[in-house]
């Protein structure tokens, strides 16, 4: 199966209305995520949307210590930032930006987490749900109907987050069998990786930059 992308602002709005539909379903979403890149995107996209969304319903959680302190440096380098961010950025003083965003650096905070039964948006590692602190949210919230889970990233065959895309009825996490109720939702528009406009602009520019090496090597020799 093909990670299929889609539109950016077609995307935003589905997670949005996933979001909302946990919210009715009252169960709680859980985004597998890289520490490095995915989830800074993600918590970008959940302050921009804070209001919109009705995110002051929820209890947001951090949980990947890689993935915070990422995040801080992220938040320090403000030159790096678009108009639109720095906008954003403009109204804290620090971060986190969410005010009910939980920085869960410890493995007795991620556990604490599990005893929520809805309103608990978990952003957690690994991306492709192969190791890491989601294994544990998963292996309390994949049999709950009421729950929803957001892949936010292509998965390798013979990943566990492979199998979710896939719809597998059970999977094993930890050497136990679960069984899969959640409800399972891909996101095309957030990948990383460049498409075929961008891998033939790319290869386009660095033939320019080999010409333009070859002509200065020649003067210079």
């Amino acid at each position: 199966m093909l990670f299929r992308s889609r539109d950016r602002a077609a995307t935003v709005r589905e997670l949005g209305d996933i979001i909302a539909a946990a919210g009715h379903d009252r169960g709680n979403v859980l985004i597998p995520a890289f520490a490095i890149g995915r989830s800074q995107e993600l918590l970008y996209l959940l302050g921009k949307n804070f209001d919109a969304w009705q995110l002051r319903r929820w209890q947001i959680f951090l949980d990947s210590p890689m993935a915070i302190e990422a995040s801080t440096v992220y938040w320090r380098h403000a030159e790096r930032y678009d108009a639109e961010a720095l906008r954003m950025r403009a109204a804290f003083t620090a971060m986190p930006v969410l005010t009910n965003l939980h920085l869960c650096r410890t493995p007795d905070e991620s556990r604490a987490i599990n005893a929520l039964r809805s309103h608990a948006l978990v952003i957690a590692g690994s991306g492709m749900c192969n190791g890491g602190r989601v294994l544990h949210h998963l292996r309390h919230n994949l049999g709950r109907s009421e729950c929803h889970v957001v892949i936010t990233g292509f998965q390798a065959a013979g990943t566990l987050g492979r199998a979710l895309v896939d719809r597998a009825p059970f999977v094993r996490i930890h050497g136990l069998p679960v069984r899969v109720e959640a409800q399972v939702h891909t996101l095309g528009g957030l990948s990383a990786h460049g498409d075929r406009a961008d891998l033939l602009r790319w290869y386009g520019r660095s033939e320019e930059h080999t010409s333009e090496l070859q002509s200065q090597f020649r003067i210079s020799y």
